[in-house]
């Protein structure tokens, strides 16, 4: 993971260049589907190598998926439904404009009613939600969401690249429950509004899912150095 941190800055600046030139568009889908199989378990993509998310999930225990030690207040439960859903609505509500991998069938598997991205939970909430949330069940979702994506991602034109989020698209993300009226969830409509899809694939779909999935692997060194 250390050696896949200090290589994403540089793969993060050459996906935005490439973005930018419709005749590199090829490659630059390449490298953002190189980069999106580093997010995921290597089974999503077909990888032979471990994954960041390998990582996260290798020897995690019960205990760890749902603790919350330092004054972060997270846990990996909270990091990995966060960045599960931004990528669920991300990429199938305002790019591909299709219906979320999210549904109530896996809300009962999942074992939770909670549909947006988590950000307005405070620490009591976050807590909660960590115990009763079901990890096996997470895991599954985060395939299905990552395999999801990967489809989306190879069906992109380069004219796309240049669409804004439409008006629809963005009332569905708070109509279907992905974002709630408070303040550190609603501001997320207008951060995704302002967006192309270029910069939706920069971020969140790349960029802001390597940082959480960093904050998971401390969280598990927190948990196994404190025994």
């Amino acid at each position: 993971m250390n050696q896949v941190a200090a290589e994403w800055n540089p793969k993060q600046s050459a996906l935005k260049s490439l973005l930018q030139d419709e005749d590199r568009f090829a490659e630059a889908i390449a490298l953002c589907l190189r980069m999106h199989a580093l997010l995921h378990c290597a089974g999503v993509s077909g990888s032979q190598t471990q994954t960041c998310m390998d990582a996260v999930w290798d020897g995690l225990s019960q205990d760890a998926f749902a603790a919350m030690p330092g004054a972060g207040g997270h846990s990996i439960a909270w990091n990995i439904w966060h960045i599960t859903r931004i990528e669920d609505i991300t990429a199938n509500i305002l790019i591909a404009e299709i219906k979320q991998v999210l549904t109530a069938e896996w809300l009962d598997r999942l074992n939770v009613t909670v549909r947006d991205t988590a950000n307005a939970m405070d620490v009591h909430q976050i807590s909660r939600f960590s115990r009763s949330i079901c990890m096996e069940e997470l895991r599954s979702y985060r395939n299905a969401v990552g395999q999801r994506t990967r489809e989306m991602l190879r069906t992109l034109a380069p004219e796309d690249l240049h669409r804004v989020m439409r008006s629809g698209s963005m009332n569905r993300v708070q109509a279907e429950g992905g974002v709630i009226d408070h303040p550190e969830s609603i501001w997320l409509l207008d951060f995704w509004r302002k967006k192309t899809v270029a910069g939706i694939l920069l971020m969140p779909l790349t960029r802001h899912q390597v940082v959480h999935l960093n904050e998971c692997l401390k969280i598990k060194l927190k948990v196994a150095t404190a025994k």
